[in-house]
């Protein structure tokens, strides 16, 4: 059986989107995963609102130093997902139920205004490529792997937007958005391949209002889905 480091190591080691290649094991890339292993325990449930971190288990637990600990938790400190009290340490902040929603609407707003300006800009031939890279992605079992095919599938629409203002702020948001939403939501795996298919057919009929909307609505339904699983786990309760 792997031991938590191991496994620690192979998330450092994979890339964030398919096609970016390997991650490096410097200091910032320790940092960047040891803050969405927080993310994702925090958005699962497993990190309830109040609880406090415990910052030499979570280095253990990775295999790695407490500092990138420290400092990822001063990157979530400031997105809201943290809360540092002096003299008592770092918790998981008390977020709402709307904190949650938002999470999600806000990238897809962005995410929205990137589709709107790839059904302007994307060729026949990227078109085919990302109705391939969509069946590719509807055929894959594993969970894991077909959420890197869904960052790339998003990536790839959000580059034809051509905008690299755009681009950086999406690459920004996409940094907060925790991972491991198609192992913690099994029943999100049919309903992201539908709406898929729904934004495909709108950036082939060059609808850039119907691309946005439909864009937006996937994350605001994706953030609807992480509120009702947080409530089941029990996230809210006192």
């Amino acid at each position: 059986m792997e031991s938590s480091a191991q496994r620690w190591e192979m998330v450092v080691a994979m890339p964030e989107t398919a096609g970016a290649g390997p991650r490096r094991t410097g200091p910032a890339n320790l940092k960047a995963m040891a803050a969405q292993e927080i993310r994702r325990r925090v958005f699962s449930g497993r990190l309830r609102p109040g609880a406090k971190i415990d910052q030499d288990a979570l280095a253990d637990e990775l295999g790695i130093s407490k500092l990138p600990i420290r400092e990822a938790l001063i990157t979530l400190d400031h997105e809201g997902v943290v809360e540092h009290i002096a003299r008592r340490g770092a918790f998981v902040a008390r977020m709402t139920r709307d904190d949650i929603r938002d999470h999600f609407r806000v990238f897809g707003l962005v995410s929205g205004l990137a589709a709107e300006r790839a059904a302007k800009n994307l060729s026949p031939a990227s078109l085919q490529a990302l109705a391939d890279h969509a069946e590719r992605m509807e055929a894959e079992p594993d969970p894991a792997a077909k959420e890197r095919l869904n960052f790339e599938f998003h990536r790839r629409i959000n580059y034809a937007a051509d905008s690299r203002r755009l681009v950086s702020l999406l690459g920004m948001l996409s940094k907060t958005v925790s991972h491991g939403f198609y192992e913690a939501h099994e029943d999100w795996s049919g309903k992201a391949d539908d709406d898929h298919r729904l934004i495909l057919n709108a950036l082939a009929a060059r609808s850039p209002a119907r691309a946005r909307t439909l864009v937006e609505k996937h994350f605001a339904e994706a953030g609807e889905r992480a509120v009702a699983l947080l409530e089941k786990q029990g996230f809210w309760d006192h």
